[in-house]
């Protein structure tokens, strides 16, 4: 993945500035020397260490990632009532279980969001992913990544599976365009 030309000089934005606020915040001034050294550093630090990073897929659709963002708080507010009245009630009414849900993102960082949105919502818990590993054999059906889920309260694996690749999986692919 190589950076557009509007990126070469200033590769991740938002990093130099939040790196440019932290700046001006820990020395708590804004005088003009100040703002000129945070604002080079905010420059050259992104710019010497985007060779140790990753190259990841950009945000393209701010405002459905927002969205996505506020679904994900619903999510947990009502996940927490959730739980709570399970926790409350008979223990022996948990069924408590594990579900590979395969995912079709490719990159890091949505997996890896994915993940986050999983297991910051009360109840579940992501385990593992697993890898992408293609087949040797021609005839085999093709390379699948799972996520792998721990539920405290398992009622229908299907339903989970695509609870959770239409809530989070799809909107993200959507984002990121991946």
């Amino acid at each position: 993945m190589r950076l557009e030309a509007r990126f070469r000089w200033l590769p991740t934005p938002f990093r130099s500035l939040f790196l440019f606020i932290i700046w001006l915040l820990l020395n708590n001034s804004v005088s003009v020397g100040h703002i000129i050294l945070g604002a080079l550093l905010a420059l050259l630090i992104p710019l010497f260490s985007m060779s140790f990073r990753d190259p990841q897929p950009l945000i393209l659709k701010p405002g459905l990632a927002f969205k996505q963002l506020l679904i994900v708080l619903y999510d947990i507010i009502v996940a927490n009532l959730q739980v709570a009245l399970l926790i409350l009630g008979p223990s022996k009414n948990l069924r408590p279980g594990f579900v590979k849900v395969p995912i079709d993102l490719m990159h890091e960082m949505p997996i890896t969001i994915l993940a986050s949105c999983v297991s910051l919502t009360p109840g579940t818990v992501s385990a593992e992913v697993y890898p992408l590993i293609k087949s040797l054999n021609e005839d085999d059906e093709p390379a699948q990544r799972y996520l792998l889920i721990h539920v405290l309260d398992l009622d229908d694996e299907q339903a989970l599976i695509k609870q959770i690749k239409a809530r989070y999986e799809a909107p993200l692919k959507e984002i990121f365009q991946c």
